[in-house]
């Protein structure tokens, strides 16, 4: 099987590639890429006026298979994610039961290579059951192929125990992926710790409550030696520390999600469950900082939390509502259109943060378009616009902030492995035959 992609603008950090190019793909590789090939193969894909980028990586999905199926699936989340321009997710281990030990490693990553139409890598639990009293089997999960351990969701609050598992997570050479909130300073918040929540009647969630926990697990893993990637970075005190811990040489990376970036406590119209996010959408100036971490590089990643709910689960008070909302269909074209288009980063950069940066935060040998690499390619048109209807996401989740808003850059095409999993203009979306 061969693919050709004429007349792209092909945006690689990899290897700085910039302009516009063809490109051939043989099997599951990038074969050739030139200015201008013969216009030939078993597929021609017509990219004028797009950019052809490396397949998105996604360091933060939900997708609550095993035994939380009603709210997403692998199939389902993958199709999401297909329609998203990502090629690559990890999957967080708060499933029922817990990924805490092999088996259920190899159940999720027998679905999806039977699946075929993303590449999920499933990130084992750092405590049994999630529980926080005893280590998971991660040597066993080790075996099974998890690419990062992290108790996402919740905090290892015993700080003996967690500096265990980053003595395993040094052995093994992976990341560790930190939910930073310490359990006790929130108690029962459910969104942002200000003026907002006063007016609506609701407990907030102060900015301590991340600051804290992301202290203690920078300090952990400057004295272990671990690698330490940071999830969902809310406040600017996250973004200082994070500047700090790079400046000071440790192998600190950290993520910020495009609903952080994008919306802050004031665009919080009323008491409504679907703007219930964990960690909570926080003040102007924390979103600036994060923006700013973005700019000059010091956050490095942008991730989703995708994080899909029930329609009974997420409608009425937020007080009720569970924490979480999607975002593998809105992630790229939030991203261009608060970042990109304003001239905050350009699109190199977004190339970066979506698909290189996270590749190189688990060692994965993908995120690039070199000849010879695996062939993950997303099709980015950066002057599509239109208005976010979730009722039209491949995600059983609609929970989101963003239906009915405006937005510019939208993705025609994803690649998977040499093949095409998803395009647009037939909403055509293949599974391996």
């Amino acid at each position: 099987m061969s693919t050709l992609i004429k007349n792209g603008h092909v945006i690689d950090p990899a290897t700085g590639t910039d302009g516009l190019r063809d490109i051939r793909i043989e099997g599951d590789v990038i074969a050739e890429i030139a200015r201008e090939l013969p216009e030939d193969g078993d597929e021609v894909i017509d990219a004028k006026g797009c950019y052809v980028m490396p397949g998105f990586i996604d360091l933060h999905v939900h997708l609550r298979d095993p035994g939380l199926e009603y709210k997403e699936t692998v199939e389902t989340g993958s199709r999401s994610a297909a329609r998203g321009g990502f090629t690559t997710i990890l999957a967080m281990p708060n499933t029922k039961p817990v990924v805490d030990n092999g088996d259920v490693v190899r159940y999720v990553h027998n679905k999806a290579r039977t699946i075929g139409i993303t590449n999920v890598l499933q990130v084992g639990a750092i405590t049994r059951g999630q529980h926080g009293e005893e280590l998971a089997d991660i040597d066993d999960m080790v075996d099974a192929g998890i690419p990062a351990i992290s108790e996402d969701g919740r905090t290892v609050m015993n700080a003996r125990l967690y500096r265990e598992a980053m003595a395993l997570a040094v052995k093994y050479d992976i990341p560790l992926l930190a939910h930073c909130e310490d359990k006790n300073l929130a108690g029962n918040g459910v969104m942002n710790q200000d003026e907002r929540a006063e007016e609506l009647g609701l407990s907030g969630i102060s900015n301590a409550v991340e600051d804290v926990i992301t202290a203690r697990d920078i300090l952990l893993a400057k004295e272990m030696g671990a690698r330490l990637h940071l999830c969902h970075c809310s406040t600017k005190d996250s973004v200082a520390m994070v500047a700090a811990a790079r400046a000071a040489g440790l192998p600190v990376s950290a993520e910020v999600c495009p609903h952080h970036f994008t919306l802050t406590s004031e665009d919080i119209p009323e008491d409504d469950g679907n703007y219930k996010m964990n960690p909570p959408l926080r003040s102007e100036e924390d979103r600036q900082a994060l923006i700013a971490g973005l700019k000059d590089g010091t956050i490095e990643v942008i991730a989703t939390d995708h994080a899909p709910h029930s329609r009974e689960e997420k409608c009425g008070s937020m007080k009720k509502a569970l924490f979480g909302i999607v975002g593998l269909e809105t992630a790229a074209s939030l991203t261009y259109t608060e970042l990109v288009e304003p001239g905050i980063l350009t699109m190199m950069e977004m190339a970066e943060k979506m698909s290189l940066n996270p590749a190189r935060v688990i060692g994965l040998d993908r995120g690039s378009l070199a000849e010879g690499s695996k062939a993950d390619l997303v099709v980015f048109d950066p002057q599509a616009e239109y208005v976010i209807d979730a009722g039209e996401f491949a995600s059983k989740g609609r929970n989101t902030p963003f239906h009915g808003r405006k937005v510019k850059g939208r993705v025609e095409a994803t690649i998977f492995e040499g093949r095409l999993v998803y395009q647009r203009k037939t909403d055509a979306e293949r599974t391996r035959q």
